[in-house]
């Protein structure tokens, strides 16, 4: 239901952001990630260049690549079938796999929930385009709030180490903080510093911790 509803929210997005019907559902067809899509219909709506606002969508998927590495020591897929199961390879499909106890039913896991959110994401990205006009002025409904609540409901439970809510809280801040002051688009590309920047800190103080225990002998 939830990814139904930020399906359809994408759509009406895209559609009030000024992208064609084909444009919007080729998005979803062919890059099928929520947060990427709605950060790239955002970036454009606000006005930001084509460059940047394919940046920020570019550095918001790449969690995906991760994903694809775990993922296919797990499912092990026939080389012929990996193009294709790729295009699946999203937060929802990554999390149902990793529950399963054994392989074959992480591939049956895998298998129907990228089918069924497939097909559902992009038949409401259709429903959505269509029934923009309809719905009027898209801002007024904030429906482009959906998809990131629907990401960030995904990705709190996630987030179990000091390190990993301190690289969060860091991004959250360096996006919020910076986007009055930076062009649309930009601010998502400098939050996703906040994974480097907070493991250099970390190494230094680690480093600094070593230089003080071997000063001590």
């Amino acid at each position: 239901m939830a990814v139904g509803l930020s399906g359809f929210a994408f759509g009406v997005t895209s559609a009030g952001s000024g992208l064609t019907l084909l444009q919007t559902c080729a998005l979803s067809l062919l890059v099928f990630t929520g947060a990427s899509q709605f950060a790239l219909v955002g970036a454009l709506a606000a006005g930001g260049g084509a460059f940047t606002a394919a940046a920020g969508a570019f550095f918001l998927g790449v969690r995906n690549a991760f994903y694809g590495l775990r993922l296919s020591q797990l499912l092990a897929l026939p080389r012929a079938v990996r193009p294709f199961a790729a295009q699946w390879v999203i937060d929802e499909t990554t999390a149902v796999a990793l529950a399963q106890p054994g392989r074959r039913s992480a591939r049956l896991g895998f298998l129907v929930t990228g089918l069924s959110l497939y097909v559902l994401w992009n038949l409401t990205t259709l429903l959505g385009a269509l029934g923009a006009e309809a719905i009027g002025d898209t801002d007024a409904w904030g429906l482009d709030a959906a998809g990131p609540a629907v990401f960030l409901a995904l990705l709190a439970p996630m987030l179990r180490t000091g390190t990993e809510r301190t690289v969060a809280g860091l991004a959250v801040l360096l996006g919020l903080g910076l986007l009055p002051v930076l062009p649309a688009g930009v601010p998502v590309l400098v939050a996703a510093l906040a994974a480097p920047a907070v493991l250099w800190a970390q190494g230094r103080r680690h480093a600094a911790r070593g230089d003080a225990a071997e000063g001590e002998r």
